[in-house]
Protein backbone atom coordinates (compact mmCIF):
# COMPACT_ATOMS: atom_id res chain seq x y z
CA UNK A 1 0.00 0.00 0.00
CA UNK A 2 1.61 3.23 -1.17
CA UNK A 3 1.74 6.25 1.11
CA UNK A 4 1.16 9.43 -0.85
CA UNK A 5 1.27 13.06 0.22
CA UNK A 6 -0.57 15.57 -1.98
CA UNK A 7 0.06 19.27 -1.40
CA UNK A 8 -2.66 21.40 -2.95
CA UNK A 9 -5.56 18.93 -2.74
CA UNK A 10 -8.50 21.22 -2.04
CA UNK A 11 -9.65 21.46 -5.67
CA UNK A 12 -8.90 20.56 -9.25
CA UNK A 13 -6.25 17.98 -10.06
CA UNK A 14 -5.01 17.61 -6.49
CA UNK A 15 -8.50 16.88 -5.20
CA UNK A 16 -9.26 14.39 -7.98
CA UNK A 17 -5.99 12.52 -7.48
CA UNK A 18 -6.50 12.39 -3.72
CA UNK A 19 -9.91 10.79 -4.19
CA UNK A 20 -8.60 8.38 -6.83
CA UNK A 21 -5.62 7.17 -4.80
CA UNK A 22 -7.68 6.78 -1.63
CA UNK A 23 -10.34 4.83 -3.52
CA UNK A 24 -7.84 2.22 -4.75
CA UNK A 25 -6.45 1.65 -1.26
CA UNK A 26 -3.49 4.01 -0.90
CA UNK A 27 -2.80 5.78 2.37
CA UNK A 28 -3.11 9.45 1.48
CA UNK A 29 -2.09 12.59 3.33
CA UNK A 30 -3.75 15.62 1.79
CA UNK A 31 -3.06 19.27 2.49
CA UNK A 32 -4.14 22.71 1.38
CA UNK A 33 -4.82 26.18 2.72
CA UNK A 34 -8.56 25.40 2.71
CA UNK A 35 -9.31 22.28 4.72
CA UNK A 36 -13.11 22.06 4.24
CA UNK A 37 -12.87 20.29 0.84
CA UNK A 38 -10.29 17.90 2.25
CA UNK A 39 -12.74 16.75 4.89
CA UNK A 40 -15.09 15.51 2.16
CA UNK A 41 -12.47 13.01 1.00
CA UNK A 42 -11.61 12.02 4.55
CA UNK A 43 -15.28 11.34 5.30
CA UNK A 44 -15.40 8.96 2.32
CA UNK A 45 -12.20 7.11 3.28
CA UNK A 46 -11.64 7.76 7.00
CA UNK A 47 -9.15 4.91 7.45
CA UNK A 48 -7.02 5.89 4.47
CA UNK A 49 -6.91 9.70 4.56
CA UNK A 50 -5.25 12.21 6.86
CA UNK A 51 -5.64 15.95 6.36
CA UNK A 52 -3.60 19.00 7.23
CA UNK A 53 -3.83 22.73 6.75
CA UNK A 54 -0.67 23.76 4.91
CA UNK A 55 -0.03 27.09 3.25
CA UNK A 56 3.24 26.60 1.38
CA UNK A 57 4.01 30.31 1.78
CA UNK A 58 3.76 30.19 5.60
CA UNK A 59 6.84 29.92 7.85
CA UNK A 60 5.58 26.66 9.39
CA UNK A 61 4.86 24.92 6.08
CA UNK A 62 7.77 22.49 6.30
CA UNK A 63 6.98 21.50 9.89
CA UNK A 64 3.34 20.88 8.98
CA UNK A 65 4.48 18.85 5.98
CA UNK A 66 6.64 16.60 8.16
CA UNK A 67 3.79 16.28 10.67
CA UNK A 68 1.51 15.07 7.87
CA UNK A 69 4.09 12.45 6.88
CA UNK A 70 4.00 11.17 10.46
CA UNK A 71 0.20 11.04 10.39
CA UNK A 72 0.27 8.48 7.59
CA UNK A 73 3.38 6.78 8.98
CA UNK A 74 5.75 7.55 6.13
CA UNK A 75 5.83 8.74 2.53
CA UNK A 76 6.52 6.92 -0.73
CA UNK A 77 5.40 9.68 -3.11
CA UNK A 78 5.05 13.44 -2.81
CA UNK A 79 2.77 15.13 -5.33
CA UNK A 80 3.10 18.92 -5.37
CA UNK A 81 -0.13 20.22 -6.91
CA UNK A 82 -0.33 23.65 -5.27
CA UNK A 83 -0.15 26.66 -7.54
CA UNK A 84 -1.01 30.31 -7.96
CA UNK A 85 -1.43 32.77 -10.76
CA UNK A 86 -2.28 32.86 -14.39
CA UNK A 87 -2.87 35.90 -16.58
CA UNK A 88 -1.50 39.23 -15.40
CA UNK A 89 -0.84 41.56 -18.36
CA UNK A 90 -1.04 44.57 -16.01
CA UNK A 91 1.92 43.19 -13.97
CA UNK A 92 0.14 43.76 -10.69
CA UNK A 93 2.65 43.71 -7.84
CA UNK A 94 0.40 41.78 -5.44
CA UNK A 95 -0.32 39.11 -8.05
CA UNK A 96 3.36 38.77 -8.92
CA UNK A 97 4.32 38.33 -5.28
CA UNK A 98 1.59 35.73 -4.70
CA UNK A 99 2.69 33.73 -7.75
CA UNK A 100 6.36 33.79 -6.81
CA UNK A 101 5.74 33.09 -3.12
CA UNK A 102 3.71 29.98 -3.99
CA UNK A 103 5.23 28.66 -7.22
CA UNK A 104 8.86 29.46 -6.47
CA UNK A 105 9.62 29.84 -2.76
CA UNK A 106 6.88 27.56 -1.44
CA UNK A 107 7.58 24.99 -4.15
CA UNK A 108 11.31 24.92 -3.43
CA UNK A 109 10.84 24.64 0.33
CA UNK A 110 8.46 21.68 0.11
CA UNK A 111 10.56 19.87 -2.51
CA UNK A 112 13.67 20.44 -0.43
CA UNK A 113 11.90 18.99 2.61
CA UNK A 114 10.76 15.94 0.64
CA UNK A 115 14.26 15.43 -0.76
CA UNK A 116 15.77 15.55 2.74
CA UNK A 117 13.15 13.09 3.99
CA UNK A 118 14.12 10.56 1.32
CA UNK A 119 17.81 11.33 1.81
CA UNK A 120 17.59 10.62 5.53
CA UNK A 121 15.26 7.62 5.33
CA UNK A 122 16.94 4.38 4.34
CA UNK A 123 14.69 2.52 1.90
CA UNK A 124 15.18 -0.27 -0.61
CA UNK A 125 12.49 1.11 -2.90
CA UNK A 126 13.03 4.62 -4.25
CA UNK A 127 10.97 7.53 -3.07
CA UNK A 128 9.33 9.73 -5.65
CA UNK A 129 8.80 13.48 -5.94
CA UNK A 130 6.23 14.49 -8.54
CA UNK A 131 5.23 18.06 -9.31
CA UNK A 132 2.63 19.57 -11.58
CA UNK A 133 4.43 22.28 -13.55
CA UNK A 134 2.95 23.37 -16.90
CA UNK A 135 3.53 23.60 -20.62
CA UNK A 136 3.61 27.35 -19.88
CA UNK A 137 7.14 26.81 -18.59
CA UNK A 138 8.38 26.09 -22.12
CA UNK A 139 8.58 29.75 -23.17
CA UNK A 140 8.05 33.11 -21.51
CA UNK A 141 4.42 34.15 -22.11
CA UNK A 142 3.91 37.92 -21.98
CA UNK A 143 0.38 37.93 -20.58
CA UNK A 144 1.42 35.46 -17.88
CA UNK A 145 4.98 36.57 -17.24
CA UNK A 146 5.37 35.59 -13.58
CA UNK A 147 3.35 32.40 -14.02
CA UNK A 148 5.28 31.07 -17.04
CA UNK A 149 8.62 32.05 -15.49
CA UNK A 150 7.69 30.33 -12.21
CA UNK A 151 6.80 27.15 -14.07
CA UNK A 152 10.13 27.24 -15.87
CA UNK A 153 11.81 27.64 -12.49
CA UNK A 154 10.00 24.54 -11.23
CA UNK A 155 11.15 22.46 -14.20
CA UNK A 156 14.77 23.56 -13.81
CA UNK A 157 14.63 22.98 -10.04
CA UNK A 158 13.43 19.41 -10.57
CA UNK A 159 16.31 18.85 -13.02
CA UNK A 160 18.76 20.21 -10.46
CA UNK A 161 17.46 18.03 -7.63
CA UNK A 162 17.57 15.01 -9.90
CA UNK A 163 21.24 15.70 -10.60
CA UNK A 164 21.91 16.28 -6.90
CA UNK A 165 20.25 12.98 -6.00
CA UNK A 166 22.55 11.20 -8.44
CA UNK A 167 25.63 12.92 -6.98
CA UNK A 168 24.60 12.22 -3.38
CA UNK A 169 23.29 8.69 -4.07
CA UNK A 170 19.84 9.55 -2.72
CA UNK A 171 17.24 6.91 -3.54
CA UNK A 172 14.60 9.20 -5.05
CA UNK A 173 13.24 9.70 -8.53
CA UNK A 174 11.43 12.69 -10.01
CA UNK A 175 8.40 13.20 -12.21
CA UNK A 176 7.77 16.54 -13.92
CA UNK A 177 4.12 16.74 -15.01
CA UNK A 178 3.38 19.37 -17.67
CA UNK A 179 -0.34 19.77 -18.36
CA UNK A 180 -1.97 21.99 -20.92
CA UNK A 181 -5.35 23.55 -20.21
CA UNK A 182 -7.37 21.59 -17.63
CA UNK A 183 -10.91 22.62 -16.75
CA UNK A 184 -10.35 23.36 -13.07
CA UNK A 185 -11.25 26.41 -10.95
CA UNK A 186 -7.87 27.74 -12.05
CA UNK A 187 -9.33 28.67 -15.47
CA UNK A 188 -11.78 31.42 -16.33
CA UNK A 189 -15.11 29.58 -16.76
CA UNK A 190 -16.27 32.18 -19.31
CA UNK A 191 -13.40 31.54 -21.72
CA UNK A 192 -13.08 28.82 -24.33
CA UNK A 193 -9.59 27.34 -23.97
CA UNK A 194 -8.11 25.34 -26.85
CA UNK A 195 -7.42 21.63 -26.36
CA UNK A 196 -8.73 21.77 -22.81
CA UNK A 197 -9.17 18.56 -20.82
CA UNK A 198 -11.57 17.55 -18.09
CA UNK A 199 -10.09 17.29 -14.62
CA UNK A 200 -10.93 13.58 -14.55
CA UNK A 201 -9.10 12.79 -17.80
CA UNK A 202 -6.05 14.87 -16.89
CA UNK A 203 -5.86 13.36 -13.40
CA UNK A 204 -5.93 9.82 -14.77
CA UNK A 205 -3.13 10.59 -17.23
CA UNK A 206 -1.07 12.19 -14.46
CA UNK A 207 -1.65 9.28 -12.10
CA UNK A 208 -0.51 6.85 -14.79
CA UNK A 209 2.65 8.89 -15.44
CA UNK A 210 3.49 9.01 -11.73
CA UNK A 211 2.89 5.33 -11.07
CA UNK A 212 4.94 4.40 -14.14
CA UNK A 213 7.79 6.57 -12.87
CA UNK A 214 7.93 8.82 -15.92
CA UNK A 215 10.65 11.44 -15.68
CA UNK A 216 8.67 14.00 -17.70
CA UNK A 217 5.11 13.79 -18.99
CA UNK A 218 3.26 16.37 -21.06
CA UNK A 219 -0.49 16.02 -20.58
CA UNK A 220 -1.90 15.15 -23.13
CA UNK A 221 -0.51 14.00 -26.52
CA UNK A 222 -1.88 17.07 -28.32
CA UNK A 223 -0.01 19.33 -25.94
CA UNK A 224 3.13 17.25 -26.37
CA UNK A 225 3.08 18.15 -30.06
CA UNK A 226 2.40 21.83 -29.37
CA UNK A 227 5.11 21.91 -26.74
CA UNK A 228 7.64 20.47 -29.18
CA UNK A 229 6.71 23.07 -31.81
CA UNK A 230 6.98 25.90 -29.27
CA UNK A 231 10.57 24.92 -28.56
CA UNK A 232 11.43 25.27 -32.26
CA UNK A 233 10.15 28.84 -32.57
CA UNK A 234 13.04 31.35 -32.70
CA UNK A 235 13.00 34.09 -30.06
CA UNK A 236 12.63 36.83 -32.70
CA UNK A 237 9.41 35.20 -33.93
CA UNK A 238 8.13 34.22 -30.47
CA UNK A 239 8.08 37.83 -29.26
CA UNK A 240 5.70 38.71 -32.10
CA UNK A 241 3.15 36.03 -31.23
CA UNK A 242 0.01 37.24 -29.47
CA UNK A 243 -0.31 34.35 -27.03
CA UNK A 244 -2.79 34.58 -24.17
CA UNK A 245 -3.62 32.16 -21.39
Amino acid sequence: MKKIIIIGASSGLGYQMAADFARVGCRVGIAARRTEPLQTIKDLYPDRVATAEIDVTAPDAVKRFYDLIELIDGMDILIFAAGAGFQDPALDDAITRRILDTNVTGFARILNAAYKYFRDTASVTPGQIAAITSVAGTKGIGTASAYSASKRFQQIYIDALDQLAHQQHVNVRFTDIRPGFVRTPFLDPDKNYPMSMSTLRAARLIEEAILRGRRRATIDSRWAVVNTLWRLIPSALWRRLALTL
